[in-house]
């Protein structure tokens, strides 16, 4: 497996391995795509046997607080330790840093959980209005 930064040449398959794992409400398209990773500090991809089947991105000062925006592992790779390796690359090794994200799906809580994050009680969220409807 290998970890590393997204390049532009990646979009298409990114885009590919979000519609085939459930974020297809939320990506309008390649071009939405683009804006978002361009938006983004932090975007990794990972790949088996040159395979995208991974995709990682945050949003980040790198000094305080970031927010890990989304982390896909395509079906058939999970539970391989390729979810774990993209939060890894995301986050870093600084311990300085308060990382939050929205665990709505399902079995993202344990996920995380098992990474080191906790529950908090002290979020708050404005919800986003869906521009794809």
């Amino acid at each position: 497996m290998d970890v590393r930064s997204i390049s532009t040449a990646d979009l298409d398959g990114v885009y590919r391995l979000l519609l085939n794992n459930g974020w297809a409400h939320r990506i309008g398209g390649v071009a939405q795509l683009a804006q978002l990773v361009s938006a983004s500090q932090r975007v990794v991809v990972a790949l088996v046997d040159n395979e995208l089947v991974g995709f990682a991105r945050a949003i980040t000062d790198g000094i305080s607080n970031g927010y890990i925006s989304m982390v896909v592992v395509a079906e058939p790779f999970r539970r391989q330790g390729i979810g774990q390796a993209l939060v890894d690359a995301i986050i870093g090794s600084d311990k300085t840093i308060t990382w939050v994200l929205r665990a709505g799906r399902d079995g993202a809580a344990e996920f995380f959980k098992k990474l080191g994050f906790t529950e908090s009680s002290i979020a708050m969220e404005r919800p986003r209005l869906d521009p794809l409807r």
